[in-house]
């Protein structure tokens, strides 16, 4: 496993008494720099934080004990649990966003997180369908870590879930919603859920629209679930 260096964000506390930490939440820091990633991570002005940030060159620093709860995840929601920083690790990847000049993951970095999860997953009962990104547990209000995120390539690391195939088929938007609920997605705004489920699932095509390449792709994750 790749050296992981200590650095100590102020951003954090106890997580809720008999809570086990079950998912893992993926992020991409939306910052111009990595020093200005970890500068905000450890200000205590900031509140926020993630137990670790990996960056493009693979260096790994751990900002948070994993025992304790770091504040990544914001207003959010997953499998109708609201407090998700209080059950899960986040992991933040030095990417500048969409805000800043988005781009693909480097591959040091990617090898990186591979190695780190692993890890995460041997420490804790963290479900496949809970290894999660910020937009899949706030669809409202995040977008991160992104289309150009590698999600298959997670997967086929034993890390996460991709379906396998995914045959169109025809769906009407009551069922689909319906779906994602059963997935673990909040449904408040169907249209913004659908976007954030297409971000992770179907990248190729992220326009909000319920269509039957997007009900086959749930179809096909749910079928893995069971």
């Amino acid at each position: 496993m790749a050296e992981i260096g200590r650095y100590e964000s102020p951003n954090h506390d106890a997580r809720p008494d008999g809570t086990a930490i079950d998912m893992v939440v993926l992020h991409y820091s939306g910052m111009e720099t990595a020093d200005a990633a970890l500068a905000r991570l450890c200000d205590p002005a900031a509140k926020v934080s993630a137990h670790y940030l990996i960056d493009e060159d693979g260096a790994v620093r751990r900002l948070v004990a994993e025992e304790r709860r770091a504040w990544h995840a914001g207003v959010a929601c997953w499998r109708g649990v609201r407090d998700v920083n209080g059950r899960s690790l986040g992991i933040e990847l030095v990417n500048p966003g969409h805000e800043f000049g988005y781009r693909p993951f480097a591959e040091a970095q990617m090898a990186a997180l591979e190695d780190l999860a692993r890890g995460i997953l041997a420490r804790h009962p963290i479900e496949a369908r809970n290894v999660v990104g910020h937009s899949d547990v706030a669809p409202r209000r995040k977008m991160d870590p992104g289309e150009l995120f590698d999600w298959p390539r997670l997967a086929a690391a034993g890390i996460g879930l991709w379906p396998d195939s995914a045959p169109a088929d025809a769906a009407d938007a009551d069922e689909v919603k319906a779906m994602l609920a059963d997935f673990g997605y909040e449904t408040e705004d169907p249209g913004m859920t659908v976007t954030a489920f297409q971000r992770h699932f179907r990248p190729g095509r992220v326009d909000g629209r319920v269509d039957g390449d997007t009900a086959g792709r749930l179809r096909g994750l749910l079928a893995l679930c069971r």
